[in-house]
C-alpha cells in the first residue's frame, strides 16, 4: 500500500487555441505608454516594486508597448512624451495608510492624443504585502480604458502546496507571480489543493494527517472545514465541474487508483475507470460531459479520454512520453509531455496543446522542465512551473501572443498548485 501511495504521489508530481485561433504578432498598434513613480523618497523600496511590477504586468498583458529606456526617476512631461511617441501617460504616487500599515497609491492616467487626464484613482490594500493586488487592478483598470481583452485573471488568487519539512506541508494562496503570499493551512500533511468554486473562496485538499487519506473543503476567509470523504491508499480532488455540483477524484482504495465522480448534490460516487494500474488525475472536458485521465495502461503516463455516459477510452497523445500531467479548457487540453532521449538532453520535459476535436499540436515550450500546467479561468493564459539550469520559475505563458514571462521561484519543495 505504501508503495503504491508512493508511485501515485510521484506520478501527480511530475506532471486557446488551436490552428482557428489567431496568434497577434502586429505590434504596431499597441498604445505606448510610459510610466512615472512620483512617490516621496520615504516610500522609494516599496513604490519601486509597485512601479517595477505595474511594468511587468503591462507586458504580460500583451496589450502595450512598454518603454524600456524609461527610468524610475525620469522627468519627461506630458508634451515631451506625446513627441517621442507616447499614448499613455500613467503616474503612481504611493501614500501611506497611516496606523493599519496598508498602503494608498494615487494614479492618474493621461490620454497624450487627446492631452487630457482620463482618470485619477485611488488604489489600497490593507497591508503592505498585499502591493501586488494594487499593480494588478491599476493594469486591468488601464487594459479596461483602451478595451483590450480582459485580463481579470491578473487579480485572481494562485493556491499551491509547498513541503517543510519530513510528512509536514504548507497550503499557501499568492498572486500570480507569487510576489504575495500567505499561508492558509499549516501542520501535518496537507497536499493537492483545488479551488472549490470560481469566486475562490474554498478549496478542497487532502490532509494524510489523521493516518486515513481525507477530502477536506475550507473556506479560506473564515476558515470553517467540512470533510467530504475518504479512502484508504489515497484521495485527490483534481478538477470540479462548472457549477461546482461534482468533482473528480482519484481514489485507491484497493491498493491501486481509478477515477471516480463525486455528485455532491446526492452525496452519490461513480466510478469511471476499471484498471489493474494507475489511473490519475481526472479533469472534465467538453461542456463536463467528457473526462481526460493520465494512465500508466500503455507502460508510461499517457493521456486518455473517456465518455462520462460510458463507453471504453481513447488516447489522446501519440507521441513522447510520461505525459504525466494535464490541464483543460473547453475543448482543449494542455500537458507536460518528456521528450525523447536527445544528445543535448534527455530531462526536457515540454508543455504541448491540443484539441479533443481534432488532431492539432501546438508545442508551447522548448528548454528545460515545464510542468504543473494550469489554465486560467478564459483559457487564454497557462501558469506552469520552468526548472532549467537549475533556476525554478513561474511560467505565464500567454497563448493569443506565443509569448512567455518568468519569475524566479524561491519555493524548491513545491507540490502542487492551482490557479
Amino acid at each position: 500500500m505504501k508503495k503504491t501511495f508512493i508511485i501515485l504521489i510521484t506520478i501527480f508530481k511530475m506532471f486557446a487555441i488551436d490552428a482557428t485561433i489567431e496568434i497577434i504578432k502586429d505590434i504596431d498598434h499597441k498604445p505606448k505608454i510610459f510610466i512615472k513613480d512620483q512617490s516621496d523618497k520615504l516610500y522609494t523600496q516599496i513604490s519601486k516594486k509597485i512601479y517595477n511590477l505595474v511594468i511587468n504586468d503591462l507586458k504580460v498583458s500583451g496589450h502595450f508597448s512598454v518603454d524600456l529606456d524609461s527610468t524610475h526617476n525620469s522627468t519627461f512631461e506630458a508634451t515631451a512624451l506625446s513627441a517621442k511617441g507616447f499614448n499613455l501617460f500613467l503616474k503612481l504616487d504611493l501614500k501611506d495608510a497611516s496606523s493599519n500599515n496598508g498602503l494608498n497609491v494615487r494614479v492618474e492616467l493621461i490620454d497624450l492624443n487627446i492631452d487630457k487626464s482620463i482618470y485619477i484613482k485611488e488604489y489600497s490594500v490593507s497591508t503592505i504585502k498585499k502591493f501586488p493586488f494594487i499593480s494588478h487592478s491599476i493594469t486591468i483598470d488601464i487594459n479596461s480604458y483602451i478595451k483590450a481583452p480582459s485580463i481579470d485573471w491578473m487579480n485572481r488568487f494562485v493556491v499551491f502546496a509547498k513541503y517543510v519539512g519530513a510528512k509536514k506541508s504548507k497550503i499557501v494562496i499568492g498572486d500570480y507571480t507569487l510576489s504575495y503570499q500567505q499561508t492558509i493551512i499549516q501542520g501535518g500533511l496537507n497536499i493537492f489543493p483545488k479551488w472549490a468554486d470560481s469566486k475562490q473562496r474554498e478549496i478542497y485538499y487532502t490532509s494524510l494527517s489523521s493516518g486515513v487519506p481525507t477530502l477536506y473543503k475550507i473556506n479560506i476567509f473564515s476558515g470553517k472545514r467540512q470533510a467530504i470523504y475518504h479512502s484508504d491508499g489515497m484521495i485527490v480532488c483534481s478538477d470540479v465541474s462548472k457549477n461546482g455540483d461534482k468533482i473528480i477524484l482519484s481514489m485507491a482504495p484497493n491498493g491501486h487508483s481509478d477515477i471516480y465522480v463525486l455528485d455532491l448534490a446526492i452525496n452519490k460516487l461513480t466510478r469511471v475507470s476499471r484498471y489493474k494500474g494507475i489511473d490519475v488525475n481526472g479533469h472534465f472536458i467538453n461542456n463536463d460531459k467528457q473526462i481526460v485521465f493520465i494512465s500508466d495502461r500503455l507502460g508510461t503516463p499517457n493521456i486518455f479520454l473517456k465518455n462520462l455516459s460510458g463507453g471504453g477510452v481513447e488516447k489522446m497523445v501519440d507521441f513522447g512520453s510520461n505525459n504525466s500531467s494535464c490541464s483543460t479548457y473547453k475543448d482543449y487540453i494542455i500537458y507536460s509531455s518528456k521528450e525523447r532521449k536527445s544528445n543535448s538532453n534527455s530531462r526536457n520535459f515540454n508543455l504541448y496543446l491540443i484539441s479533443s476535436k481534432s488532431n492539432y499540436v501546438r508545442m508551447l515550450t522548448s528548454k528545460g522542465i515545464n510542468q504543473f500546467p494550469q489554465f486560467s479561468d478564459d483559457g487564454e493564459s497557462v501558469l506552469y512551473i520552468k526548472r532549467y539550469k537549475g533556476i525554478s520559475s513561474l511560467g505565464i505563458l500567454r497563448l493569443n501572443f506565443n509569448k512567455s514571462f518568468l519569475f524566479p521561484l524561491k519555493i524548491n519543495r513545491l507540490q502542487s498548485i492551482d490557479w
